[in-house]
């Protein structure tokens, strides 16, 4: 993978954040990173981080953001314009951060190769723990900014990745990856960013069946 230029899926979370990682340690080369937000382009999709929030991060990664709103109706559609896009300038691989589910995988492969894209996973199939274990190891901070009520207690939000927490979600049978929607985080630092994202945490809002973190660039 040496030199293979790759536009990497970014969700602004600590999975994205690794993949990402782990293709920059591979000597495979950064072009772009690509956001999917909802349709009025104001918060990315799923994380719900505002678009301030997420340049930031690409600012400190030091390459250019591309987003896409979409509905999930025309979502499929919207990415391949994007991937599309990305192979028109000569990138050719793409960057993931699936660990292990499988349908996934076959939509990320799917959609990819409408594009001529190679999609990449290096998370995949990897214990979720151990994964987890090297984000806090290498350096990166991740923060829970959106619970699934129905999956795992709203008393989670805000709170920041650490190893005890990880034990804790887990004597409680909560997936400590969160790999089946149970929450999603924001990474506000890490080996990837040239300094700190200086990010703002404010109202805690719940929304059908979820809870978001209002996330914010402090002023």
């Amino acid at each position: 993978m040496e030199n293979k230029p790759f536009v990497a899926s970014w969700s602004g979370g600590k999975d994205s954040a690794m993949a990402f990682y782990r293709a920059v340690q591979s000597g495979m080369k950064p072009k772009r990173l690509l956001t999917m937000f909802q349709e009025d382009e104001e918060v990315s999709k799923s994380h719900a981080l505002p678009f301030s929030v997420v340049l930031a991060q690409a600012e400190r990664i030091g390459i250019p953001l591309m987003i896409r709103g979409a509905g999930w109706s025309d979502y499929e559609m919207k990415f391949i314009d994007a991937m599309d896009e990305c192979r028109a300038d000569e990138i050719t691989h793409g960057v993931f951060g699936d660990i292990d589910l499988q349908g996934h995988l076959e939509w990320v492969q799917k959609t990819c190769k409408k594009s001529n894209i190679v999609p990449i996973h290096p998370l995949w199939q990897e214990p979720r723990r151990a994964i987890l274990e090297e984000l806090l190891e290498v350096g990166f901070e991740a923060v829970i900014v959106v619970i699934n009520t129905g999956m795992m207690s709203r008393e989670y939000i805000g709170r920041t990745f650490t190893r005890e927490l990880m034990d804790e979600l887990e004597e409680l049978g909560i997936d400590s990856c969160g790999e089946n929607g149970e929450f999603h985080t924001v990474v506000v630092d890490g080996p990837i960013f040239s300094s700190r994202v200086p990010v703002a945490f404010g109202e805690v809002r719940e929304n059908e069946g979820y809870v978001f973190l209002d996330v914010s660039l402090k002023e």
